[in-house]
């Protein structure tokens, strides 16, 4: 029976991870991208973003609910995290906007998480009865796995952020190399020439004096 349990426990962990809704998403420059989520009254929701490449690393992030109020709104933001408690049952609308960037596109990250997660439930029977070692070490497991999901995600973030600011540095400096390199040999070649001037030698252009003669 407990290992029966324990197959239903695994399955429930396997679906709950669907609870949070997470998105990468590409955003162009001088555009506007918005996303739409059916929220229930009375739940509580978290939205987190991030900018992980383009430019500052730096958007504009509007969230309102249903009856038109905004329950957000701030300007170039790299990354932030809102917690709000639905006051009507609707579609809530958040945006991601890049319209202030002319030429840089961005590429950003966001994690929606509404509702609370459903506690892991491995008796059937309508009276609760005190979890046995094998139900608690599932338990236990469960936290684990989620706090190991958000540590793998925060690095996965990390990671890609860090390996597109090395990349367009790299970028910079070769940039930076070979414009050094062509000044340096058209240096040498003036150099050169001027070195070459030096030594060329120079024709004299003397008069012809005609000899005077008694005649």
């Amino acid at each position: 029976m407990e290992l029966k349990n324990f197959g239903l426990f695994v399955l429930w962990t396997l679906f709950s991870f669907s609870q949070a809704g997470e998105l990468t998403f590409e955003l162009p420059d001088n555009e506007k991208q918005c996303f739409f989520e059916n929220i229930d009254k009375g739940l509580e929701c978290t939205l987190e973003f991030q900018v992980i490449t383009g430019g500052h690393y730096d958007v504009d992030m509007e969230l309102t609910a249903p009856n038109g109020k905004v329950l957000y709104k701030d300007v170039k933001k790299q990354y932030d995290s809102v917690t709000w408690t639905a006051e009507v049952t609707g579609i809530h609308k958040f945006c991601f906007s890049n319209e202030f960037s002319t030429f840089t596109h961005k590429v950003v990250y966001f994690d929606l998480e509404v509702g609370d997660e459903d506690p892991l439930a491995f008796n059937n029977d309508a009276q609760q009865t005190a979890m046995t070692l094998m139900e608690t070490a599932g338990q236990s497991i469960h936290e684990n796995l989620n706090d190991i999901l958000d540590d793998q995600t925060y690095f996965k973030l990390h990671e890609a952020q860090g390996r597109a600011f090395a990349e367009d540095l790299n970028h910079h400096v070769m940039l930076w190399s070979i414009s050094e390199s062509i000044i340096v040999l058209l240096i040498g070649i003036g150099q050169v020439l001027v070195l070459r001037s030096f030594f060329t030698e120079k024709k004299s252009s003397g008069l012809h004096v005609p000899l005077m003669t008694n005649s």
